[in-house]
């Protein structure tokens, strides 16, 4: 088995990459609007308070016998609401402790 390489050629692979020769990209890519951390948390926060206000309703109701909600149900969605809320702290606590890190850099 005869094996040539060919010759590497710069300007192709970078053009293949979607760069300019410098190494910038070709074209600017635009990042829609909220789609970064800042909407995935407040997204993520806004469903943990939406679970808790559902569990909060479905105690209500069970606590005055509404027969078409079940007390297993009920309890799933109190776990479930108070797992979202855990994870929740967990994540604040992260962020405050990276800040705090951050901040005690010295430059």
């Amino acid at each position: 088995m005869n094996v040539t390489l060919k010759p590497f050629d710069f300007a192709q692979a970078v053009a293949r990459a979607g760069l300019n020769p410098q190494g910038q990209p070709l074209k600017k890519v635009q990042v829609p609007e909220g789609a970064g951390f800042q909407q995935a948390l407040t997204q993520a926060m806004q469903s943990v308070s939406n679970s808790q206000i559902q569990a909060t309703q479905m105690q209500r109701e069970v606590q005055l016998d509404n027969p078409n909600v079940s007390i297993e149900e009920t309890m799933v969605a109190m776990q479930k609401a108070q797992i979202g809320f855990q994870a929740t702290m967990q994540v604040r606590n992260k962020l405050v402790q990276a800040y705090s890190e951050i901040m005690n850099m010295q430059i």
